[in-house]
């Protein structure tokens, strides 16, 4: 399971280190793609092929939301190496989305199967609508048997 939260600088290559807790969970590959909220979504490869082929395959090419949705989270998707020392190169396109430029501060945030990748005054700022409503969250969860 991925969990915790890490800070981290890209470097002036594009280049990041993965923080060591999610590097013996990883392998040698991950993918990347564009998240939701603004941040950028990892999966391991194994973790890939169940989102895909447990879900977004199931869904219909008759719907346009299904399209689109199929379109945004596959359509920017990339498979990335992990070099020798644990680092990933972040794509451009990647990091205008997610805001991120080189010497930026970035969060890794485990998030059971997935990493998120954010820039770090994004994530505070997140976390920080979170922290507001985590009572309402927990409640509504409650009522569902969640937790």
């Amino acid at each position: 399971m991925l969990i915790g939260e890490y800070t981290h600088t890209i470097d002036e290559k594009k280049r990041i280190s993965l923080p060591a807790n999610f590097r013996k969970e990883i392998g040698k590959k991950v993918i990347v793609t564009k998240g939701l909220d603004g941040c950028l979504f990892m999966f391991t490869l194994k973790g890939w092929e169940k989102i895909v082929v447990g879900n977004l395959e199931k869904l219909s090419i008759g719907k346009s939301d299904s399209r689109d949705f199929g379109r945004y989270l596959l359509g920017s998707a990339r498979e990335i190496d992990i070099d020798s020392i644990g680092r990933i190169l972040i794509p451009d396109n990647h990091q205008e989305h997610a805001g991120i430029t080189s010497r930026s501060k970035v969060v890794f945030a485990g998030v059971y199967s997935r990493v998120e990748i954010w820039e770090e005054s994004k994530w505070k700022a997140c976390q920080d609508k979170i922290v507001k409503s985590a009572d309402q969250l927990a409640e509504k969860l409650g009522e569902i048997g969640a937790i």
